[in-house]
């Protein structure tokens, strides 16, 4: 996959932008972000964050996309509700990217590009038995079963491209091609000491894509076992989200690092659920932006 030539020119029909020069979904003007962000599903998860932030410089909302931007001693950060699933992922890092990396006057890519960190914290089921809900889950991987990654041509190269071999090789019912993203090794390294973690598959639903039958029957309800029972070069399938492998494709591409961190909320073969939401989600934030902060 290759990205834009620095001298083409991007269309208004293509870059919208907003009066005030704000990206058009995230009503977000150039330096209202930082570049380390923090992404989370829900809206009403931003505030959750940024409450511990010891000074807020700026808050943004339009529609599920609400971010707010301060620091943490000397950290700048910004926290940005994304929504939820792999096609509101399209919007937030192509925005995003856009921000620091395109001219919107000249309407150009810039030459010298901006790197950013997102850091997704999120919840999940666990497919693993033994874990323990409110135990924190970072990707390694993102295994795509939308669809979006195959819009940009991308492309499994290296471990990535064994690993996805293997899942390939699975007796399991696709109903379409996955594709395999790999987290940022940066990141993993500097946030992950003591944290568990795995592939995490990216369904493009809640219900039939991750196994659930409630009146109508999931395709892959009885497949679950399989997924759990997968290891392939010391990995393996740890959760089911919604978001991960998207950020973790477009950010590959376009030069980012990213990381995704999940709760654990249910365990599906040890049929458990921890009703309290918002105790463990703080706790992952705490966890999570006290590391975040030193990075």
């Amino acid at each position: 996959m290759q990205l834009t030539d620095n001298n083409q020119y991007i269309a208004p029909s293509e870059l919208l932008i907003s009066p005030g020069n704000k990206i058009y979904h995230l009503n977000l003007e150039r330096g209202q972000l930082a570049e380390t962000i923090i992404t989370v599903g829900d809206p009403n998860r931003v505030p959750m964050v940024s409450q511990f932030f010891d000074e807020i410089e700026s808050k943004v909302s339009k529609r599920e996309f609400v971010t707010h931007t301060g620091r943490i001693g000397n950290k700048r950060l910004s926290v940005l509700s994304t929504g939820i699933g792999p096609d509101n992922i399209d919007i937030v890092i192509n925005e995003v990217d856009a921000l620091f990396n395109i001219d919107f006057e000249t309407r150009m890519p810039k030459t010298e590009r901006t790197s950013l960190n997102f850091i997704r914290l999120g919840t999940s089921g666990c497919i693993q038995p033994g874990v323990a809900t409110g135990s924190l889950v970072l990707s390694s991987y993102g295994l795509g079963m939308d669809n979006l990654m195959h819009f940009y041509g991308y492309h499994e190269a290296g471990i990535t491209a064994k690993i996805q071999k293997d899942i390939l090789a699975m007796d399991f019912p696709f109903p379409t091609k996955p594709y395999l993203a790999p987290g940022s090794e940066k990141l993993l390294n500097a946030l992950g000491e003591g944290l568990i973690s795995g592939i995490t598959i990216t369904a493009p639903g809640f219900f039939g894509p991750q196994g659930r039958s409630l009146r109508l029957k999931s395709s892959i309800a009885d497949y679950i076992d399989d997924l759990s029972d997968f290891e392939s070069h010391g990995v393996k399938i740890t959760n089911f989200e919604m978001e991960t492998s998207a950020i973790y494709g477009l950010s590959n591409l376009l030069g980012h690092h990213a990381l995704s961190c999940n709760v654990i909320l249910a365990n599906r073969p040890d049929k458990t659920f921890d009703t309290d939401l918002k105790g463990i989600t703080l706790n992952m934030i705490k966890v999570m932006l006290e590391r975040i902060s030193a990075l």
